[in-house]
Parts: structure tokens; sequence; C-alpha cells
């Protein structure tokens, strides 16, 4: 059920009072609901929506808590959207209400929300086996440079975060049963899609994951280990046309016609060996949901959401000073 019709019948019903403060407790105590569809409805950009953000993030007691602990906190009670402006938003009202907890810590809200970017992108990089670039704590501190109104923060600070995430990365809520790890963090996109075999042609229902410029597929949602991985570097992707399956589309790598795309598989004996795909082909259950792969995975090839947030933040910290 769309959360915004959820919540609204529950009200109907007075199972829930329709006050603001109310409804935001009822979200941050979370009992049953999914986690998802939190996050879906905090991010929203009407005003009733922010007014309830606000206060679900009010909910959270943050006070005498380093930022990575305080993050910990904030990113178990729902699971972050993959939109940038709804994401925007919620990395605001928690940065806002972290510096309101804990005033002195930073000279302004936007160095914390730079700097909590910064550490749930590190975790990212750390903790995904896919990124083969392990970064280093001084690339850490060179990437924070200038971000408190124009000065570094303290070394030992970031010392202490860098550590934290180093050695736990963050827990992400798991719903009604998806066991999905901080490899999925974020997604931008997840769902049910037929795909075409590559050496042998039939086609077959999977679960893909769209995250890190990377099409991951799985044949059950609560699967631990994906079957396949389609790093999105180098391809494009286009609508076709296939006379067996409806709203298809295609994967491809527009500079090397007729090579196999470099992706990975597991094979039946659950060896990790090397696709045979030229293309892959990939079936929608309707025209918009096709519509909305295709848009999402040029998306995740062009730019990473997270990245611009900050390189935003960051220019209006350099322009004040």
């Amino acid at each position: 059920m769309d959360p915004e019709k959820g919540i609204q019948y529950l009200i109907e019903h007075e199972v829930l009072s329709s006050d603001l403060q109310e409804i935001a407790k009822f979200l941050h105590k979370g009992e049953g609901l999914n986690k998802t569809a939190i996050g879906d409805y905090l991010g929203g950009r009407d005003p009733t929506n922010i007014q309830i953000l606000q206060a679900f993030v009010a909910c959270h007691q943050f006070a005498n808590l380093n930022l990575v602990q305080a993050l910990r906190q904030f990113l178990w009670s729902f699971r972050l959207p993959g939109e940038a402006q709804k994401i925007d938003r919620m990395m605001e009202a928690f940065a806002n209400w972290y510096c309101k907890c804990n005033p002195g810590v930073f000279q302004s809200t936007d160095t914390c929300y730079v700097l909590s970017f910064s550490i749930i992108m590190l975790n990212t990089s750390l903790h995904n086996p896919n990124v083969k670039d392990k970064p280093h704590f001084e690339r850490f501190v060179s990437i924070n440079r200038g971000i408190d109104n124009g000065g570094d923060l303290p070394e030992e600070l970031l010392k202490n975060l860098f550590e934290s995430i180093k050695n736990e990365p963050f827990s992400i809520p798991e719903d009604d049963g998806n066991d999905l790890t901080h490899t999925f963090f974020n997604p931008n996109r997840e769902g049910w899609l037929l795909k075409l075999g590559g050496r042998v042609k039939t086609w077959k229902r999977r679960w893909f994951i769209l995250t890190d410029n990377c099409l991951y597929y799985f044949e059950y949602t609560t699967d631990k280990e994906p079957l396949g991985i389609i790093p999105l570097e180098n391809l494009s992707v286009r609508k076709v046309d296939d006379p067996k399956k409806p709203n298809c589309f295609e994967l491809f790598n527009p500079n090397c016609k007729g090579q196999k795309i470099k992706a990975c598989k597991t094979d039946g004996d659950g060896k990790v060996v090397e696709g045979k795909h030229q293309s892959y082909k990939i079936s929608a259950a309707t025209p918009a949901e096709r519509d909305e792969w295709i848009e999402a995975i040029r998306t995740s090839i062009t730019q990473d959401p997270f990245y611009d947030l900050v390189s935003a933040r960051k220019k209006k910290i350099a322009n004040k000073n």
C-alpha cells in the first residue's frame, strides 16, 4: 500500500491520531512497518511530510553522540530512498537536529551535512566488495578539507569517525525478509524483471537491484549473494523490441560491438565465472516500468546523487568565506 494512503487509512479508522507529532512517533516506533515505505514517506516534499520528518528526526536522542553513532541510530530507523531530493531533505533535517543536540561540535549545519555524506560514502567504499580501491584515512581527510566554514575539522575527530566505520559498517534495516547487506545500501531502484539468458536463450524472472553503478540480479529477494553482477561503466541502455516479450530494454557496449560485456555470474556449481552476454536483454512488466528502469540506469551511469549533493553544499560553504 502507498504510505500516504496507509497513514490516511489508519487516521480514518481511528487507529492513529492526525496529530503530526503522533504520526512521527508512530513511524519512529516502526512496529511492523516497511522501512522503505517510511523513508519514501518522510522524504516527501509536501509541507506536511516535511513537518512529520522534522518531528521524526526529533524522536532520536543524539546528545553526546559522535556523528557516526548518531547516523547509525538514524539510518536504522528507515531505509534511505534513492531519490536525490528526498535524500537532501532527510539529511538536512538530520544535520539540523544533530547540531541542535550537540552545540559547538560544528560551526554550521552545512559542515554536519557534508561530513555525514562523506561518512555514508566512506561506508560504501570500505565495505562494498565491488569497490576495489579502498580509501585510506588520508583521502578521507583530504575530501573534507575546508568544510567547517572554510576551516579544517580536527584530525582526531575525523580519525575516530573513520575507524568507527572501518571497524563496523552501517546496519541497514531489512524489509519483509529481504536480507540485503550493506552492499545494496541506498539502491537506486529494485524490482522483478525478466532476463534473457546469454548462452541458453530462455527468459528467467530475476530480482534486480541497481546501486553503485552496478546492476545486480538474484533468484530470490531473500538471497544474500547475487547470481550475477553487471558493472555499468562504459555501457548504454536503450528500448528494444522482442517478438516474444513486451516492454524490453537492452544493455550494450556502444564501443565494442560483438565483444562480451565484462560481467560475472554464478554457475551451477556456485563458482563465479565470466558472463557470456554481448548485450543484456531485459523485459519489464509494463511500458512505464521499462521507462523508469531505463531512466534510473542512465542516471546511475552518468552521476551519483550523493556526490552532486555534497558538491553543491561544498560550493555553498566556499561562497560564504
